[in-house]
């Protein structure tokens, strides 16, 4: 996800006024939060992703859409199955990544994904595939009526309490996630959550049986807080009757107003003068400065450090989204609208656009767009803890003063009404609900409480167990076996995350395939006999994960 156009014209660089006065003027993402184990100023690794032009970038896909018969042909894939291109991935040795949607007899194979590794060479490294199953069923023709269907998938969003549900018509599938390949009916019902979220799940039903296979929810969510980010610059764009919010230098992102609304693309934030918000609720223009600041350092956290131009790799903006309904305390992703949704919170008093809410939302579509782990069960957990770990990143690598990088996630929120944050990275549990360690009954817990498994693993990788105290925050991380692990740098283990995720990851990864997934990037990227490479098999080790 890196490919946009050196834009000639000169930005607009707008002044946010705000409550604190002394508030540090910032440059996006150009410098990296301090600890003791943060920085790395080594080579980039020849097996690390390279940036590519977006010529670049558009030839590998054409190159990849040009073979993909004889691709499927040699990989081994039978006669009624075809390949169609998602991504394509570039290292700096010139190996090649390409992931791939499966289809069977044209029907989509959910579950069928897969990620092909071909060396400068051309040669054929390996694959990596989200089932080992053989993708065959014995007819494509279903029993089931789809209205039969659409029902029992809205009666299961009534038990997933989704109000005002509707299903749209279901599609038919073959349903390889898990277990033997079947034709399915996948189902969308739409509505909204309990707490004002709007809904879209899917339901996946035996199309012979009428038995539920899965569900998933595809609205990802995620919770932080604003206002904590002092004076800033954030790109606009001159019209000729003022400003808008337009970020041309990241992609044209851009950012509504909602105005409480619940649907609906909102307004864009205009203005006359170039001088956003004054640092409170008060002021509508203020949850927009903060919402497009995080934006704004989520890009070009990912642009610096990975290469990425954008949540696409294809240098176009998202959207961000402020002012959503009325006391909603939340926030979220949604690949329908390319956007991130803010809540104002209690009260309208928080909106929650802090820096590590905008990069946790923007994160789940880079997530969507390349490891695509389905949001349920244990491929969820994971989902919701790349979420956290990139917002940690982003957060450390922006080193705004008024918002020093941690291992914390919500901790500008106060939701818990104790000055306590949402979720702990050292030791996850501390929240009361979320898990220190892996057990069977991982994928049976709420994904953002699962997600723990690998919050913790990536901070054991990171600064390893023990006492820590970094920029001001302690830490006291505990290991499963109380064995001690030393950490390798938060760096060097982002790289490690980002590697799996794009080139290793797939919608059915769990936590026994990411530690698969990780230790291969460690040794693409270190070698087998790496310091890191044991890193992360010590850090997996120390949460139960073997």
């Amino acid at each position: 996800m890196s490919r946009i156009s050196r834009i000639s014209r000169r930005r607009s660089t707008l002044t946010i006024a705000t409550a604190v006065a002394a508030g540090a003027m910032l440059t996006a993402g150009l410098t990296t939060g301090a600890s003791a184990q943060g920085t790395d100023e080594s080579p980039a690794p020849s097996a690390a992703p390279a940036a590519l032009s977006a010529s670049d970038r558009a030839g590998l896909l054409q190159d990849a859409n040009a073979d993909k018969a004889a691709t499927a042909d040699e990989i081994g894939l039978g006669a009624k199955e075809k390949l169609v291109v998602r991504d394509v991935v570039k290292d700096r040795d010139g190996t090649t990544h390409t992931r791939y949607e499966r289809t069977y007899e044209g029907l989509p194979v959910l579950g069928g994904d897969l990620v092909v590794h071909t060396a400068k060479s051309g040669e054929l490294k390996g694959v990596t595939k989200a089932t080992e199953a053989s993708v065959k069923v014995s007819s494509t023709d279903a029993r089931l009526p789809k209205a039969s269907v659409a029902k029992s998938a809205e009666s299961t969003a009534a038990k997933a309490k989704t109000a005002q549900a509707d299903a749209q018509a279901p599609r038919k599938v073959i349903w390889a996630a898990s277990g033997k390949p079947v034709l399915a009916y996948e189902t969308v019902v739409t509505g909204v959550q309990n707490d004002g979220t709007p809904s879209r799940l899917h339901v996946i039903t035996d199309a012979a049986t009428g038995k539920k296979l899965y569900q998933y929810q595809a609205i990802e969510n995620g919770t932080g807080n604003s206002q904590y980010s002092g004076k800033v610059t954030v790109g606009s764009k001159k019209t000729a009757s003022g400003y808008e919010l337009n970020d041309k230098a990241r992609g044209g992102h851009r950012t509504y107003d909602m105005k409480h609304a619940e649907s609906g693309s909102g307004k864009l934030f205009k203005d006359a003068n170039d001088v956003w918000g004054n640092g409170k609720p008060s002021s509508a223009q203020t949850a927009a400065v903060d919402a497009a600041y995080g934006a704004q350092l989520t890009w070009d956290y990912y642009k610096a450090v990975h290469g990425r131009k954008g949540i696409n790799g294809d240098g176009k903006g998202a959207r961000s989204r402020v002012h959503f309904g009325n006391g909603y305390v939340n926030a979220f992703w949604d690949d329908s609208c390319f956007c991130m949704t803010y809540g104002d919170g209690e009260g309208n008093k928080k909106p929650l656009t802090s820096i590590d809410v905008a990069a946790h939302e923007m994160t789940h579509g880079v997530t969507s767009a390349t490891g695509n782990m389905e949001y349920s069960g244990e491929s969820g957990g994971l989902n919701e803890a790349t979420s956290d770990i990139f917002a940690a990143a982003v957060e450390f690598k922006a080193k705004n003063p008024k918002d020093v990088g941690d291992y914390l996630v919500g901790e500008k929120i106060d939701i818990n009404g104790d000055g306590t944050p949402l979720r702990y990275m050292d030791k996850p549990s501390k929240d009361g609900g979320s898990l220190d360690y892996w057990s069977a009954n991982a994928g049976n817990v709420d994904v953002h409480y699962s997600s723990g498994i690998a919050n913790h693993f990536f901070y054991l990788l990171s600064e390893g167990s023990g006492k820590k105290r970094i920029n001001g925050v302690n830490y006291n991380s505990p290991t499963f076996d109380g064995t001690k692990v030393v950490g390798i740098g938060r760096a060097k283990a982002e790289k490690i995350w980002y590697k799996a995720l794009t080139t290793y990851f797939t919608s059915t990864t769990n936590y026994k395939a990411a530690r698969k997934g990780t230790l291969s990037a460690a040794k693409d990227l270190y070698g087998a006999t790496s310091a890191e490479y044991k890193g992360v098999a010590a850090a997996w080790k120390a949460v139960n994960v073997k």
